[in-house]
């Protein structure tokens, strides 16, 4: 299979350099000194330090060469932040063939829109077989080769089969599913999650006290959490158990805990009394949760859904609440039954 993946960041390389072993691969990078950069290195220091990639990856910059290695019978894998998955969606319209396959990688809501990904297609794309691969993920362990099971979701059941045919193979394993909207909602609110959990860990404790308020409070984060989500999710046409699968519970727990959760650190770094501003200049890296939370509360409050989690986040992502006020709103929220 001809497959080609647009963008060169640390999850579209670790996915090309996999399925460079059995495919004809062309990793597309926006930058020409990039591309040139990782083709004569076969590396990506800058997002995969220390991952050799496969010599047979051809790496280009070219974004037409790059539509036209996929055709219309290969695969084309948008691997950019949420922020650029409508431009490509939109070059994808315009170069490729009707019929042609699809799947993003991104997580997240649209800012300014507040719509995921296939809303996003469904409106400039509507001609092209889409969807969305996701999951519970480190990019640098798929890249090293560290066994991983990922979700490929679309209502055409025919391209999540062709994702399965590109990335299926004995260290990663792709499941399909026909509820896209529930794999979105859970890739995305997962990561508004962690940012509460990362601040939930890093909370200073009185008389000197390892930091974080203990296990039984990140248990209860992570549940109620996975309880938001869900509301969310059924709200826009999702399925209930989409959420208990690898998109959802699996994503979630990965995020929130993983010390390689860029969401978990930057919650980590707001409960220590860091400025939002210096925690990500330091980060190097795109924080979806941080692009997705004000956006996710505002979908969440158009639908009436109850989301007190992610509505404390944005308070401190906004500075309208310190980590501590916060917790304190959400402990005194009346008793209630669980479901």
């Amino acid at each position: 299979m001809r497959i080609s993946v647009l963008g060169a960041g640390a999850w579209g390389t670790a996915l090309a350099a996999q399925a460079a072993n059995r495919h004809e691969v062309l990793l597309w990078a926006r930058d020409a000194a990039q591309a040139a950069a990782i083709a004569a290195a076969h590396a990506n220091e800058r997002y995969l330090p220390g991952v050799k990639l496969p010599g047979a990856l051809a790496i280009g910059h070219e974004l037409d060469a790059a539509l036209a290695h996929a055709g219309g019978d290969g695969l084309v894998v948008i691997g950019t932040p949420m922020a650029g998955l409508r431009e490509m969606l939109s070059r994808c319209a315009q170069a490729l063939p009707a019929g042609a396959g699809v799947v993003w990688l991104s997580k997240g809501f649209e800012a300014g829109t507040g719509a995921l990904g296939h809303e996003i297609a469904r409106e400039v794309a509507p001609r092209l077989a889409s969807g969305v691969l996701s999951g519970p993920s480190f990019a640098l362990e798929v890249a090293r080769g560290q066994p991983t099971a990922l979700v490929a979701a679309s209502a055409d059941a025919a391209l999540a089969e062709r994702a399965v045919a590109a990335f299926h193979a004995d260290a990663l394993r792709i499941y399909t599913s026909s509820d896209p909207v529930g794999v979105e909602v859970g890739g995305a609110v997962k990561n508004v999650l962690a940012i509460a959990t990362g601040i939930c860990d890093g909370m200073p404790q009185p008389g000197g006290r390892e930091p974080g308020l203990g296990l039984n409070a990140r248990a209860a984060l992570i549940t109620r959490g996975l309880a938001e989500m869900t509301r969310l999710g059924i709200a826009l046409g999702a399925r209930a158990d989409t959420f208990m699968g690898l998109s959802g519970l699996g994503d979630l727990v990965l995020t929130a805990t993983g010390a390689l959760s860029r969401n978990r650190t930057v919650g980590l770094q707001l409960a220590q009394g860091r400025a939002l501003s210096d925690v990500l200049a330091h980060l190097g890296h795109v924080a979806e949760g941080v692009l997705s939370a004000p956006t996710v509360l505002a979908r969440a409050q158009a639908l009436g859904v109850e989301m007190p989690i992610t509505a404390a986040v944005v308070a401190v992502l906004e500075g309208r609440a310190s980590a501590a006020d916060a917790l304190a709103q959400l402990m005194s929220r009346g008793a209630r039954a669980e479901h």
